[in-house]
């Protein structure tokens, strides 16, 4: 039996997250190691059971792919830290870790440090709603319908592709649903103008303008996951660093008990722009300031209509945010620009790394391999220094030789695409790939070959497009611009798909046994040569009998035959050179 709070507000009972099932959760059956084909039982729990039994669920199940992030790092996460506090290096991290479980004395510390905040917790709390300001309003009264929080339902100018109500279709969220959107809002909210409310002292005419999007809509969301609930927390706490004393979770922030500054306050309409005090507070920012308007219905206590206006805002991306890889921009020297001598080039700048739409994660590898103790100017050019991986893949490294060199880890990367000034939705990206732990030691065998294995994906794409563009310029046209129209080498990619995760998934299973290792790299290029020769005869087939003599072209003053042997040949020739385990055979024979 779920238990009851006993509390009811206005014939409503409230909805305390820590009891109330509103987290569906994948319950393991312990009759085999978990994988895709051993999902285990569903199960919808509340916050302490999903805490306590960590170790016995296989994953979270949501929504959409972005409430998964935003779930941890709201919720999960911060109780955790908190309430344990942070490992304080490798060691003690991996100790936990191999426990595989909370200890006894931990789930003791758990249970004490949710019976003694748990009237925090309570979503239609009327004091203290979690997440939320009591009583926000405007001063005309008005409310805007539940579809606001829900980011795949149509509401103002952002109407998603395939949504399938309108805005005019009313939108009732049970309670459990709306403490997930609730917190999905606080981390991937759109730009979009904001409600202007009463005790907003920057609204004007009723309206907050300026305002930027969640704090994960500004990032390319990395988070690595594992075999159980419990591992996945462990494997994004990372460790090595002292807590701040005035880093509090949000629900802690807005208690009203003189612990915390009343400037650092979550809990009324005002907002502020700062910088994130520690861990906690950027896991448990209030980026809006919401209130859920619940209502009975003959279906039970539904959320119909909110309040969602303008939050605190963060000065910038911390160094430290743990959840995205970095973009090192290489800036021009200050003597350079300032044409003075003796001075000396600026630091090198970072920020974090978005998901490009349509990319698979694997083509992002550099930049997740790019650990700190690797080389960082990997894919360097004139204006871009190369990568920083996450903080937790960096920190991981550290604990390589203290795992399971075949431990099964996965990485999920998430993220929004926004239109119109990020006021609107325009895409959900997600992915998820299998990464073997050997890739994040930048002097083992797997770093260099999976970096490589990339490359040569890369490289075979651009030979197919370069073998279309030369058919091309034989038939008298200009190659496909990079930026318009599908081009071959895209088709390539995706056919490259589900052979580049395979090879990630038995270079996983190789460890660093370099006999097995290069059995899977040469098995990879066989078949990413037949893949590209599949898609080459494609472009083959739609050269015309004229290609055959082919026609002259003059450019800088130099003269190029173009003609269907010479596309071919050169064809052949780029791959030999990017194939080279492939090719080396042949050419011995």
């Amino acid at each position: 039996m779920r238990p009851k709070t006993g509390k009811v507000l206005g014939g409503t009972e409230l909805f305390n997250l820590l009891d109330e099932p509103w987290l569906p959760a994948r319950v393991l059956d312990g009759s085999a190691e978990p994988s895709s084909q051993n999902l285990g039982v569903l199960e919808e729990i509340g916050l302490r059971r999903l805490l306590l039994k960590a170790d016995r669920l296989q994953d979270l199940v949501v929504d959409l792919p972005t409430q998964k992030p935003a779930i941890f790092r709201q919720l999960l996460l911060p109780i955790v830290v908190h309430a344990l506090g942070r490992p304080t290096d490798a060691a003690q991290w991996a100790e936990m870790f191999q426990a595989g479980a909370f200890t006894p004395e931990q789930s003791q510390k758990l249970t004490d440090y949710l019976d003694d905040h748990r009237h925090l917790f309570d979503l239609f709390d009327a004091a203290d709603p979690f997440g939320q300001v009591a009583g926000l309003h405007t001063a005309k009264g008005e409310t805007k319908g539940s579809a606001l929080l829900v980011a795949t339902a149509a509401t103002g100018n952002n109407v998603p592709l395939f949504s399938s109500r309108t805005e005019g279709d009313p939108l009732e969220l049970t309670p459990a649903q709306a403490a997930r959107w609730l917190v999905h809002t606080h981390c991937w909210d759109t730009a979009a103008i904001k409600t202007g409310v009463v005790g907003d002292p920057q609204a004007k005419a009723g309206k907050t303008t300026g305002n930027p999007t969640g704090p994960l809509g500004q990032l390319g969301v990395v988070m690595p996951v594992g075999s159980t609930v419990y591992e996945t927390l462990l494997l994004n706490i990372p460790f090595g660093q002292a807590p701040l004393s005035d880093d509090l979770p949000q629900w802690l922030r807005r208690a009203k008990e003189g612990r915390v500054e009343d400037t650092l306050s979550c809990a009324t309409p005002a907002w502020q722009t700062r910088p994130a005090r520690g861990l906690l507070d950027l896991w448990t920012w209030q980026s809006r300031r919401i209130r859920l308007i619940p209502e009975e219905t003959p279906a039970g206590t539904r959320v119909t209509r909110v309040v969602v206006a303008a939050g605190d805002r963060l000065t910038s991306t911390p160094a430290d945010e743990p959840h995205t890889t970095w973009i090192r921009d290489r800036p021009a020297s200050r003597a350079k620009k300032t044409g003075k001598a003796g001075k000396t080039a600026a630091p090198t700048a970072e920020r974090p790394r978005r998901h490009q739409p349509g990319r698979a994660a694997w083509r992002g590898l550099e930049a997740l391999l790019a650990v700190e103790s690797a080389t960082m100017d990997y894919e360097a050019t004139a204006t871009r220094a190369g990568f920083r991986s996450s903080v937790l893949l960096s920190s991981l490294s550290d604990t390589v030789d203290r795992m399971p060199e075949t431990y099964p880890l996965q990485v999920e990367l998430t993220g929004i695409a926004y239109g119109n000034q990020s006021a609107v939705i325009e895409d959900v990206f997600f992915d998820r790939i299998p990464l073997p732990l050997a890739a994040l030691d930048p002097d083992g065998i797997i770093y260099g070959s999976l970096l490589a294995a990339v490359e040569q994906a890369e490289k075979l794409a651009a030979a197919v497009n370069n073998l279309s563009g030369d058919l091309r310029r034989a038939a008298g046209s200009e190659p496909i611009p990079w930026d318009k129209g599908q081009r071959p080498g895209d088709t390539l990619l995706h056919a490259l798909d589900p052979i580049v995760r395979r090879l990630l998934a038995g270079l996983r299973k190789a460890g660093e046994d370099f006999d097995q290792s290069e059995r899977g790299l040469e098995a990879w290029e066989e078949k990413a040569g037949r893949a590209t020769w599949k898609v080459a005869e494609q472009v083959f087939s739609t050269a015309a009998p004229t290609l055959f003599t082919g026609r002259s072209v003059t450019r800088d003053g130099k003269e190029y035959v173009y003609r269907l042997s010479t596309a071919e040949q050169n064809f052949r020739d780029r791959l030999d050179a990017v194939l080279t385990r492939r090719s080396a055979p042949r050419k011995g024979r």
